[in-house]
């Protein structure tokens, strides 16, 4: 099914061309989020949020960008709001911690595995998901959009509705910290 018709399909409301859309997406979808909130369940729970908007708000879909620019931007934006929520409550609760309401204070996963890295190298893979956790959220949305999901910078800037020298400029902005950070994390391994 071409995109036009699968696109014409959705706006009148067509099960068998939402579970189409669905099946083509879902490993996308699912992996650009589980990248941004690194969590397992928090990213099946956006993964169908991300659906959901867009069975919701297919009709206002103008075609202007690309099918899959429109629902990458969806997921990242859904991912981003699910992240920041997950780091307020954490915030919440290390302070609410500190004045005796909560006896548990939350830390960052340190566990999280992505499941597109090979085995041997899961344990790398956690420190750079971690140290990618890390960055600014538009430098670790145009980061995993490149180097995760493997988009072009011209389909980042579409999806990020940016510029294309401003997500160059993020996503070298992004490799820099990332030098840094991992640099000193390996140092301080060493030592």
């Amino acid at each position: 099914m071409d995109e036009k018709q699968l696109i014409t399909d959705l706006q009148k409301g067509s099960q068998s061309a939402f579970r189409h859309l669905v099946d083509s997406f879902q490993n996308k979808v699912f992996n650009t989020v589980l990248s941004i909130v690194q969590n397992a369940e928090e990213a099946e729970d956006v993964s169908q949020e991300v659906f959901i908007e867009v069975f919701e708000s297919v009709g206002k879909f103008k075609g202007e960008a690309k099918l899959s620019t429109w629902i990458y931007r969806i997921a990242t934006t859904k991912a981003l709001e699910q992240h920041r929520r997950k780091k307020a409550s954490k915030r919440f609760a290390f302070l609410t911690s500190l004045f005796g309401d909560n006896d548990e204070i939350v830390h960052h996963p340190a566990d999280f595995e992505h499941p597109g890295v090979v085995f041997e190298n899961k344990e790398r893979a956690k420190v750079l998901f971690n140290h990618i956790n890390q960055l600014p959220d538009n430098q670790k949305v145009a980061f995993t959009l490149c180097n995760v999901e493997g988009l072009s910078y011209q389909e980042i800037s579409e999806v990020m509705q940016l510029s294309l020298s401003s997500v160059e400029s993020l996503l070298f902005r992004a490799k820099t910290n990332l030098r840094k950070t991992l640099k000193e994390y390996y140092v301080n391994q060493i030592i």
